[in-house]
């Protein structure tokens, strides 16, 4: 079988895209380090008080890496994510004579995202990384370091608070994939649906093209739910997508509304925070704005306002309590459209919850 993607050639582009900035002095790496392996086991305490979510994975681990060292890190996933599609197209690139010019474009553009979204990633809580000869690089928290200091400078961050601020989104990420016993395979099996689904047929890409027209003559952004991923989705897939998106909405949601409240006085400027890294989502424009929508991150910024609203509006309808039950099994998931209008959501909780609440 032929590999689809060139993941050296992904990785040299990335490492290149993410190289552009001097490296970050040593001392000044260590101090993150030490800042965040204190602040992560802090955020733990913190985020278990505000949600009650409690993890059963043991005390999470904190790394602070550079931007090559997280474009690697996600490499190692994204080989493990792109497997059911990249076996199939690997099986049909076996006879073909373009098959070296097709490895290198996919690698080039697989580096080209990476390499981009390197140099914006504060954190991350890997969980697709499963690879059980390599256990220490299980459960991680990440945090790249020389963008957590940028911006920090650039704002005049306070650096410990803002430390613990980011510390506390990424743990309660860790703590609803490690909390919820049902969440992370639930989770990882509509991503395998979904990619599992995939049928390498160029008429997929010819109806992707034609519904693209559509939209836009509707006056529709055809990138807007999924990106480029959710124009060639088929029937089967959307379904599986809309309730990707909408679990991701709840999490990301979630995880805003936590960020902002476990640190209580300890992070004084939590709102400030907040309100900066939304302005900082936004400020795409142009060619950089359409990158983001064709690779779906566009879609993502609305999952934290969307899962934002959502929470606040269940809360505001039922308190902690009823918003605790969207952790009671996938039945219990808000989908897209409730997320969107989170009346439909809290009205069939309570018809369904025993207790009527």
């Amino acid at each position: 079988m032929t590999e689809p993607i060139s993941w050296d050639l992904a990785e040299k582009v990335a490492v290149r895209l993410a190289r552009r900035q001097p490296p970050t002095p040593a001392n000044e790496m260590a101090s993150l380090k030490e800042d965040f392996q204190e602040l992560t086991a802090l955020a733990e305490g913190l985020v278990e008080a505000a949600t009650g979510l409690r993890s059963e994975a043991g005390p999470a681990r904190a790394r602070v890496t550079d931007r090559p060292g997280w474009v690697r890190a996600n490499l190692v996933s994204f080989q493990r994510l792109l497997r059911p599609v990249t076996e199939k197209l690997g099986a049909r690139l076996a006879e073909s004579p373009v098959a070296p010019v097709t490895r290198a474009v996919s690698g080039a553009q697989l580096g080209t995202i990476l390499g981009w979204m390197s140099t914006r990633v504060l954190g991350q809580y890997d969980l697709l990384l499963i690879e059980e000869e390599r256990p220490e690089d299980q459960d991680i928290v990440y945090y790249v370091g020389p963008n957590v200091l940028s911006l920090e400078r650039r704002f005049g961050f306070p650096p410990r608070e803002f430390r613990l601020w980011l510390a506390i989104h990424e743990v309660t990420h860790r703590s609803q994939f490690t909390g919820v016993p049902w969440l992370r395979p639930y989770f990882l099996s509509l991503v395998e649906s979904s990619l599992g689904a995939i049928e390498p047929d160029p008429r997929r890409f010819v109806e992707a093209l034609r519904r693209t027209v559509e939209e836009l003559r509707a006056g529709r952004n055809p990138l807007a739910d999924g990106g480029l991923v959710g124009l060639l989705a088929g029937p089967e897939q959307q379904v599986v997508l809309q309730q990707m998106l909408g679990l991701m909405s709840l999490l990301e949601g979630h995880g805003d509304i936590t960020m902002n409240r476990a640190g209580g006085e300890r992070v004084p400027s939590a709102e400030r925070f907040s309100r900066v890294l939304r302005q900082r989502r936004q400020q795409a424009k142009g060619p950089a704005k359409l990158f983001q929508q064709a690779i779906g991150l566009e879609a993502k910024l609305k999952q934290y306002e969307q899962g934002e609203r959502f929470v606040e509006a269940v809360e505001l309808a039922g308190g902690a309590g009823l918003l605790e039950q969207v952790w009671r099994g996938p039945e219990w998931l808000p989908s897209l459209t409730e997320i969107r209008q989170p009346g439909l959501w809290i009205d069939r909780a309570r018809a369904e919850s025993p207790a009527g609440a």
